[in-house]
This record gives structure tokens, sequence and C-alpha cells, in this order.
């Protein structure tokens, strides 16, 4: 091609970041993404560690704690609903930063409550930046990654997530009888906030929401350049083949091509988060009444995260490779017949087998459906498909939080729980089985785990 012709190619952005290898520059926003939501998880799940001593502190009731624990969920179902749509008006790169310094703010000025009812109201406005931080995280990671590699590279950013509510058990066993309670609100609050500077300025906007939200071509030009800047031509110009629709965000859901789609990842996130919360909730209550010491109870959370970042980790390789719906509904299936089996024995060594392969099925599973999510929708309303689903998500888990205290309360046996618990399981595969065969047409131009049309994955 002479230079008189490079002059009028248009290249499609999605096909550059495809064609292109994994650059260094690529892996930087996946590892910057990766430390927001490990300090996300961190966040969330901190509140959990630190309960004890806020109840020991202000001499609280078992009952008090409960508004404090729904305080942080509700705030993370409002952020997620609220984070999306503004993201794909405003853009991926400053809801994430502003996400970040929201919550890291609210976590500060946490540890400065002075009773229980400001607590309450910080962790709601902790959980606003924690909802919008994840679905943003997942959305512009999505967005720089080639298809070939999205589900991997995905996954492994998601993995910081697991990591980070980890550290919150390690941290707070280390250092609460030195900092207390608040020092480790303001640990969860300032290291966001020493991020923000970082993420300022390594963080670049999503190339195909400049594309189609009116960015110059300048400044999308500048971003591929560091992608790969032996594939970047003077002269040509860079566009995004799935145009934007006609409608809000939050109304592109339901438009004919998706609305199907949709309600069916909505039943998967809803029923995969509503089994997990039950199981990291209740999880140490079921073993202790399986016979086993209140030790050997608590480290069968332990079992159900590591088998979730084995999982995710596994199963993230898997879906690059395969059909990613049918991976991720076999493995819920598979998931759904590892907690049925627990209702057959009693033997302690399956029931810890039997819950990290829940955790590699379920909770792996979990995190892939983010991948799908962030594929299933064009450009112009991906972070509000991600964040929608994710926040009808924690719908689910506060229904699994109360659901397990339901039915502890009504006498159910172990037996009888593992095997309802099986259901929630079986209804995610089939939402995702279900979504994974609806036809786009071909105007559109779906991601490669999007959803395939009848004769080949996109």
């Amino acid at each position: 091609m002479d230079k008189h012709d490079t002059l009028h190619t248009s290249v499609d952005v999605r096909d550059f970041i495809n064609a292109a290898p994994v650059s260094r520059f690529q892996i930087l926003i996946s590892t910057m993404c990766f430390l927001i939501v490990a300090l996300d998880g961190f966040d969330i799940a901190i509140i959990g560690f630190i309960a004890p001593h806020i109840r020991g502190e202000w001499q609280l009731s078992m009952v008090s704690l409960g508004p404090l624990f729904s305080a942080g969920l509700l705030g993370l179902m409002v952020g997620a609903f609220c984070s999306g749509p503004m993201a794909d008006r405003i853009g991926r790169r400053r809801v994430l930063i502003l996400s970040v310094a929201w919550f890291g703010a609210a976590s500060v000025g946490a540890a400065l409550a002075p009773n229980v009812a400001w607590l309450i109201a910080l962790r709601f406005l902790t959980g606003l930046g924690l909802g919008g931080a994840m679905p943003n995280a997942i959305t512009l990671t999505s967005e720089f990654s080639p298809e070939r590699r999205r589900g991997t590279l995905l996954t492994l950013m998601f993995c910081g997530f697991s990591l980070g509510s980890a550290l919150g058990g390690v941290v707070t066993a280390y250092l609460v009888a030195g900092v207390g309670w608040r020092g480790l609100l303001a640990i969860g609050g300032l290291l966001p906030l020493a991020l923000v500077p970082v993420l300022w300025f390594t963080l670049p906007e999503s190339v195909r929401f400049l594309a189609i939200r009116g960015g110059t071509q300048a400044q999308i030009a500048a971003t591929l350049r560091r992608v790969a800047p032996s594939h970047v031509v003077t002269g040509q110009t860079y566009s995004a083949a799935d145009d934007r629709l006609p409608s809000s965000p939050v109304v592109q859901l339901f438009h004919r091509d998706y609305r199907r789609g949709t309600l069916l990842l909505w039943l998967a996130f809803f029923m995969s988060l509503l089994l997990l919360y039950l199981l990291i909730n209740w999880l140490p209550i079921l073993a202790e009444r399986s016979g086993l010491t209140l030790k050997q109870a608590s480290m069968f959370a332990g079992l159900l995260q590591g088998g979730g970042v084995l999982g995710a980790i596994v199963l993230g390789v898997l879906i690059d490779r395969f059909h990613p719906y049918k991976v991720v509904a076999v493995a819920y299936l598979l998931g759904a017949a590892s907690l049925a089996s627990l209702a057959l024995t009693d033997s302690a060594v399956w029931l810890a087998a039997g819950i990290f392969i829940t955790g590699f099925c379920v909770s792996g599973s979990q995190v892939c459906a983010n991948v799908i999510a962030s594929a299933y929708y064009p450009t112009s309303n991906r972070a509000t498909g991600v964040a929608w689903a994710l926040g009808i998500g924690r719908i689910g888990a506060v229904a699994g939080s109360f659901g397990g205290a339901l039915l502890l309360a009504a006498g159910w046996s172990n037996a009888g729980l593992f095997t309802i618990l099986a259901i929630p399981a079986m209804l995610a595969a089939l939402g995702i089985l279900l979504a994974g065969t609806k036809h786009r047409p071909a105007t559109q131009a779906p991601d490669a785990v999007s959803a395939p049309s009848p004769t080949a994955l996109s």
C-alpha cells in the first residue's frame, strides 16, 4: 500500500487491538485494575473481620451489626447501578478513578465515626465507590484486551479481589491489636487514596469509548501507539464498528437485540452470587454442625476462596479456547453436583474436597460470567451492562445472606441445605447457556465471547 492509499485507510480499534501482541502497556492497565479490585476486596471484607472489635468497643448487640453489614451491600448495589450509565456517558477512566477516590475517602471517614449510626452511613458511602470501581475495572481491562486473551487477562485481573479479601483477614490478625479497628479502616482508605495519582497518570481512556463518543483521532492514535507503536500509521483514521444505539445505556439493555440475553445474564448473576454469599456467610456454621472444631470450620471459607481463585484462572484459559458459554454452564453444573454430593456423607475430608470443588466451579464461573457480560454488550453500554448485572447479583447476595439465616432458623439439616443449594447453581448454568444461544443481527459486531451466531462463535 502506498502513502496515498494509507491516508484513506480506516481501522477498527477492536481489530487493531486484536491484531497486536499483548504489550507492556496492556499489562500495566491490567495490573492497575488488579490493584483496584484488590483494594475493593479488602474494603468489602474488612468490615466482617473488625465487626467483633466494633461490637466490643460500643457494646452492640448482634442484631445491631446487621445494618452495618447491609449498608455496605446496599451501597455496592446503588453504586453499581449508577456508575455504569455514568461511565458510558463520560468515560470509564473518569468514573473508575472517581470511584477509587470516593471509597478511599469514605473509608477514612468511617475510621473517624463517633457512633454506630455514622459508621453505618459511611459504610453505605464506601459501598457506593466500591460498587462503581469493580464493573469499570472489568470494562476497561476488557476493552484493552485482545479477544484471544481476554478471558485469561480478565480472570487474572479479577483474582485481585480474592487476594484483597484474604489480606483483610491477615492484616486484621496482625495489626488490630496495635492500631484498632479504626486504624484498619483508615488503612483501607489511605491505600486507595495513594493509588489515585498513580491511576491518573497511568490509566488511559478506552479507545473504543473515544471512537464512539467523539474522541479526537489524535487521542485515539496516541493511546494505540502505546499499545503497538509499529502498527500505528500516519494518516490512518480509527473507528468502532459497534456504533452507539439511539437510546440511553440503560434502555439499550432492553433493546430487542439484547433484552433476552440481559434477563438471562441477570438470572445467572443473581443465582450465582446468592449461592456464593450464602456459603461465605454460613459455611463455618455448617461445618461446625458437621462436628468440626471452630478453627477447622473457619478454614472452610479459605477453601472456598482458594478453589475460586484456581477455578477463575483455569476457566479463564478455557473460555479463550472453547465456547465460553458452554464452559461456564458446565462448570456451574459440576458445582451443583458437588454441592448435592455433600448431602450424602458426613466425612470431613469429602466436605473439604466438595467445598473446594464448589469454589472452583461456582466462584470461578462467576468471574468468567463477568468476562462474558463485558463482551456481550456493544461499547456504548458495556459499562452499564456489566454494572447492572453485578447490581442484580448484589441483590442475590443479600437474599443469600438472609436466606441462610432463615433456612437455619427453620431447622434445615446440612444434608437438606446442601441439596437445595444445588438449585441456584443449576439455574445459573441455565441462564448462561440460554444467553449463549442468542442470535445477533449481522449489523452488530459482537466480541469473541459474546453470544454466538447459529453457525459459529464470533
